[in-house]
C-alpha cells in the first residue's frame, strides 16, 4: 500500500544523552534536559538543510546530513521517500563531546520520518524506531535514552536492539562539565583492549547491576555504583584533563563518570559548593529528561518497562 505525507511541517525535540555512566559500557544511558529541535517538511524536489547553533558551517546542508540520512532509512522502512525535503535545525547539543549529538540527529531523523508519513507512528512503532536508530548508530546506549527518555538499559538480540526505561530518583542531579576540545568515539574505542581481566569484568558487572538500583531507588549508593574497570582507565591517557577532573570529583565524594566516549564529565550527585573545574570547562546543570524524543510537542518515547515494548515481539 502506498504511503502519503502530511502537508505541513513536523517538529521533533530530542534530548542530549550520556551513555555508559561508568560501568554500563554500551548498555546504560541517561537522557538530559538539553535539546536539539529539528523541523522538516516535504518539498517538491531536492534537499535543503538550514542549521543554527552547534555545527553551523561544519555540517552538511544536503542529503549527506545525518538527520536526512536517518530520515531516508526510515522512509525506506515505511515504504517510500518523498520527492524532496526541507529541514531547519536548531542545534544546542555540543558536537563530539560525549553528549549524544549523533544519536540525537539519528533519532530526530527517525521521528521526523514517522511524523511526516500519515499514520507513520502506527506503521512503525517505537520498538521498530529504536531498532532502526540503533542500527544506524551501531549501538543502542545513546539512542535508547534519546528516544525513550529517563535512564535506560539497552541490549541487542538477533532481531535488533531493545531497551527499557527506568524511573530516576528525584535526588539525582546531573551536572555536566564540557571542555573546549572535542573527542572522537572512534579514537576512544581504539584505546580499549581486546580483552579485560575476568576480575575486572566481574567487578564492573556488579557495579552496573548496583547502578540500576542506585539511580532509581537509592542515590546514596551512586558513588560505589559508578565505579568502572572496563573502559574509563584505558581512555584516560587520551583525555588527561577529563581523567583528572573525574579523579577530583570522585575524591570529594561525587558520583562522576566520563560522559559517553568523552571528553565531557558527568556528575550524578550534588557537587560541593565552591568546586571549580578550571577555566577550560563549561558547567551545565541539566535535569533528567523523562519524555524522550517528541513529535510536534507530543510525547513519543514513553517510560516503557515492558521489554517487548522496545523490541520485536516473538
Amino acid at each position: 500500500m502506498a504511503i502519503s505525507f502530511v502537508p505541513g511541517p513536523v517538529t521533533v525535540r530530542v534530548p542530549a544523552t550520556s551513555a555508559n555512566l561508568g560501568p554500563g559500557f554500551d548498555a546504560l544511558g541517561l537522557a538530559l534536559g538539553h535539546h536539539d529541535e529539528v523541523t522538516a517538511r516535504v518539498a517538491p524536489a531536492g534537499c535543503r538543510v538550514e542549521i543554527s547553533g552547534e555545527g553551523t558551517g561544519e555540517l552538511p546542508l544536503d542529503d549527506g546530513h545525518l538527520v536526512v540520512r536517518a530520515m531516508h532509512a526510515t522512509f525506506d522502512e515505511l515504504g517510500g521517500r518523498p520527492a524532496g525535503l526541507a529541514l531547519s535545525c536548531v542545534n544546542r547539543i555540543p558536537q563530539a563531546r560525549g553528549l549524544g549529538s549523533s544519536s540525537a540527529a539519528i533519532v530526530a531523523g527517525v521521528q521526523l520520518a514517522r511524523g511526516l508519513v500519515v499514520g507513520g507512528t502506527q506503521l512503525l512503532d517505537t520498538a521498530a524506531a529504536l531498532r532502526i536508530a540503533a542500527r544506524l548508530e551501531g549501538h543502542p546506549d545513546n539512542v535508547a535514552p534519546c528516544l525513550l527518555g529517563g535512564f535506560t538499559i539497552a541490549w541487542t538480540e538477533a532481531s535488533g536492539s531493545r531497551a527499557v526505561s527506568v524511573p530516576v530518583h528525584p535526588a539525582v542531579s546531573p551536572t555536566v562539565y564540557v571542555p573546549g576540545n572535542r573527542g572522537l568515539t572512534e579514537a576512544a574505542r581504539a584505546a580499549l583492549p581486546a580483552q579485560v581481566p575476568h576480575a575486572d569484568a566481574a567487578f564492573t558487572a556488579g557495579r552496573a547491576a548496583l547502578l540500576s538500583h542506585a539511580i532509581s531507588a537509592d542515590p546514596t549508593l551512586l558513588l560505589a555504583a559508578t565505579e568502572d574497570r572496563v573502559h574509563q582507565d584505558y581512555r584516560g591517557p587520551s583525555m588527561p584533563a577529563s581523567a583528572e577532573l573525574l579523579r577530583r570529583l570522585r575524591a570529594t565524594g561525587v558520583a562522576a563518570v566520563i560522559s559517553g566516549a568523552g571528553p565531557s564529565v558527568l556528575a550524578l550527585t550534588e557537587v560541593p559548593a565552591g568546586f571549580c573545574p578550571g577555566m577550560d570547562w563549561q558547567t551545565h546543570l541539566f535535569p533528567v529528561d523523562v519524555a524522550g524524543a517528541r513529535i510536534e510537542g507530543a510525547i513519543v518515547g514513553h517510560a516503557e518497562r515492558d521489554p517487548v515494548a522496545a523490541g520485536r515481539k516473538s
